[in-house]
This record gives structure tokens, C-alpha cells and sequence, in this order.
């Protein structure tokens, strides 16, 4: 078992987080921001995490940064793992993410807890 810290983000409020595994979600996953019924709700709204997990391709890179953490707690100098989760305003997708491999990683038996550092920050206007 290891400590797992996941923390989502938002690029746009600031620079990532220091981590062992960045995951960049802003160009390759549907973006709940472009549909106005979503915009202003974040991953605490079950239909934005409908979204996000169901946009292709999700669910095989929850499943790969499981692995990583995996790989990273197997080194010789095993310690706490910090995975960073990041989309435009950290609202939807990053949160998300991180949820989700935070229940996989707690299923598997790892300690992981998850901070969100701008869900609760208000939709950037872009």
C-alpha cells in the first residue's frame, strides 16, 4: 500500500502543482465548459462526471495512471506518490480525473487522498 496525493487543477489560475505525474486533460478529452448546461456546474454535479468518463479514451488513462502509481511505489525509495490533474479552469475534467483514480486506487488498497485546488473557483470566461 502507499500514500497517494492527487490534486486537480486549473492551468489557467496558475502554474501545476510540484508531482511525480502530471496529467495535462485540457486537448485530448471533451471539455463539459463548450456545453452551457454544464458550464457552470464542476465534477461535484453528477453530469459532468457523466461526461468526462464517458469521452473516449478516459477510462484507459485513469487505468494507465493507476499503473504509474503502481510503478512509482515499487522504486526502491517508495514513499508518498502526488499524481497533479489538470484541465483549463479545473472544474470538470481535472476533478474528475481524479476522483476516479482516487476510487481506483483506494479499491486496490492504496491510501489516496484528493485536493482540488480550483474547482471551487469561478468558470473562467474565455
Amino acid at each position: 500500500m502507499v500514500a497517494v496525493e492527487i490534486v486537480s487543477f486549473g492551468y489557467l489560475h496558475g502554474e501545476p502543482p510540484a508531482a511525480h505525474l502530471t496529467a495535462d486533460l485540457r486537448q485530448h478529452f471533451r471539455d463539459p465548459h463548450v456545453s452551457p448546461e454544464l458550464r457552470y456546474m464542476t465534477a461535484a454535479d453528477r453530469p459532468v462526471r457523466e461526461a468526462v468518463l464517458n469521452t473516449p479514451g478516459i477510462q484507459a488513462l485513469i487505468a494507465a495512471a493507476v499503473a504509474a502509481v503502481v510503478a512509482f511505489a515499487a522504486g526502491p525509495s517508495a514513499g508518498q506518490v502526488t499524481v497533479a490533474a489538470g484541465c483549463a479552469g479545473g472544474r470538470h475534467r481535472a476533478p474528475t480525473f481524479a476522483g476516479a483514480l482516487a476510487d481506483r486506487l483506494s479499491a486496490a488498497g492504496h491510501a489516496a487522498t484528493v485536493n482540488h485546488r480550483d474547482m471551487a473557483k469561478g468558470v473562467v470566461q474565455r
